[in-house]
């Protein structure tokens, strides 16, 4: 009897930490292959093989609906978390698939046993007779008739998502790009390097520079902290639409003092690393503050040895201790939903839910409203989403408008050009709102970022 090797033993432990225990799987990962001694090539073909999985698990379920002789949900938990990985090698990978059914036929004896690895063998033979286009073609709804079902199944998104993603792109007036936005999703993301500055040169991090970002740099592959600056904290893993956000808000012109910067919600501390390194080299310190005792303590290590740090706090930032008018510059980069993030963090599609909007819009409202009260007349305040839905981007810059008199809507578009200090003009990240930004990963090659600038009106 073969024994299971090591890089699908691997895989299949991050599945079962997803689905059994809420893991994030990029969290998962390096335990799995730590326990099961897989590095170098191994290593890459466990991670595209859990993460590409996690990605088309919609799709490879409706597959193994039309391959199996019950109802899925009496298939046992551990058998189809194997077959859904059975699935991505023989329709995502290029596995033989004698190679893709046998060894997982051997995971699922190993795990489960005979009885069941007969029935994966049965099953991913079925799997095998047809290629992911066809399987699409036989298991989604017509795209002709149903545009929206087509789209749940053949690009593996839940429906909500699927809608709200096609709302947010139709708002920005551009509806026909909903399945190259899907696709993207599906796309394992670049891993991108910044380059803390006056800490870091971007000539010490591989690859090529960023398109955008002066901080940024591709990684040619290999393990990030096996880079010098990287396991020194003096640059880090950041996409460069993070990087955007963070030189953004420091790059707003800004009259009168620019002494006191803060990151209302700073966890895990990549952008307030970032914006420590640009205030330091105007003679500014930042304030880092996270509500979650635990998440400041990722903070305090990322920014660790950094200068241009005040403190890092542990606030509710709608109810924080400072007072008003406390600072210059203010960051609320706010907990969402993370449906921009979807290429790097596979599990969101699957674990957010419609009801998530409704509880997270009031708390983006008042981290909003907090940020406003707490800079000065004349500060700037950047509201940003890991996400593009309108609930929480349009909608909640919208409804905080409405209710104030004393700020004014910036231009955060004119901020992401050459002039404003980047390698290269962002092309076409017009927003919902007149000058709000709103990056798409299928088309600047980052997350999905939104970002919208409001001045503090000056006293009269």
């Amino acid at each position: 009897m073969s024994r299971p090797d090591p890089a699908r033993r691997a895989a299949y432990d991050v599945l079962k930490a997803v689905r059994a225990d809420d893991a994030y799987a990029n969290l998962a990962l390096p335990g799995a292959l730590a326990r099961h001694g897989v590095a170098g090539r191994d290593a890459a073909f466990t991670t595209e093989l859990a993460s590409g999985t996690i990605r088309w698990q919609g799709l490879y379920d409706a597959v193994l609906a039309a391959c199996v002789d019950r109802p899925p949900r009496e298939v046992q938990a551990r058998v189809r978390d194997a077959l859904r990985l059975g699935c991505h090698q023989l329709l995502g990978m290029r596995v033989p698939s004698h190679a893709a059914i046998s060894t997982t036929v051997d995971l699922v004896r190993s795990e489960v046993g005979p009885g069941a690895a007969g029935f994966a063998n049965a099953v991913l033979r079925k799997v095998a007779q047809r290629d992911r286009a066809t399987w699409v073609l036989r298991v989604a709804p017509d795209p002709a008739s149903d545009p929206v079902g087509f789209a749940v199944t053949a690009y593996s998104h839940p429906q909500w998502v699927v809608e709200a993603l096609g709302q947010a792109l139709a708002a920005a007036g551009d509806p026909e790009e909903l399945e190259g936005l899907l696709a993207a999703d599906n796309e394992p993301p670049r891993v991108t390097l910044v380059a803390r500055p006056g800490r870091a040169a971007l000539e010490e991090l591989p690859g090529d520079p960023t398109p955008y970002s002066p901080y940024g740099s591709v990684s040619p592959g290999g393990n990030p902290a096996d880079v010098a600056a990287v396991a020194q904290g003096r640059a880090g893993v950041q996409d460069e639409g993070s990087q955007l956000v963070a030189h953004a808000l420091a790059a707003t012109p800004l009259d009168g003092p620019d002494e006191r910067w803060l990151d209302l919600c700073a966890g895990p501390g990549g952008k307030a690393a970032l914006l420590a390194a640009l205030a330091d080299r105007r003679g500014a310190r930042i304030v880092a503050n996270e509500r979650q005792q635990h998440r400041a303590e990722l903070v305090r290590r990322t920014l660790a040895g950094a200068a241009g740090v005040e403190a890092v706090t542990v606030e509710d930032g709608t109810a924080p201790s400072w007072a008003a008018g406390s600072f210059d510059r203010v960051l609320v980069d706010a907990p969402c939903t993370g449906l921009g993030a979807l290429r790097r963090r596979p599990e969101a599609r699957w674990r957010r839910r419609a009801e998530d909007l409704r509880e997270l819009e009031p708390l983006q409202r008042a981290l909003l409203d907090s940020a406003i009260d707490l800079v000065r007349p004349g500060g700037v305040v950047l509201y940003a989403t890991c996400s593009p839905v309108l609930a929480e981007t349009r909608d909640v810059v919208g409804a905080v408008l409405v209710g104030r008199d004393d700020v004014e809507l910036g231009d955060a578009t004119s901020l992401l050009t050459t002039a404003a200090g980047l390698r290269a003009d962002v092309p076409e990240c017009a927003g919902p709102l007149a000058g709000t930004v709103q990056l798409w990963p299928h088309r600047h090659r980052t997350d999905a970022m939104f970002m919208t600038l409001l001045r503090r009106a000056a006293r009269s």
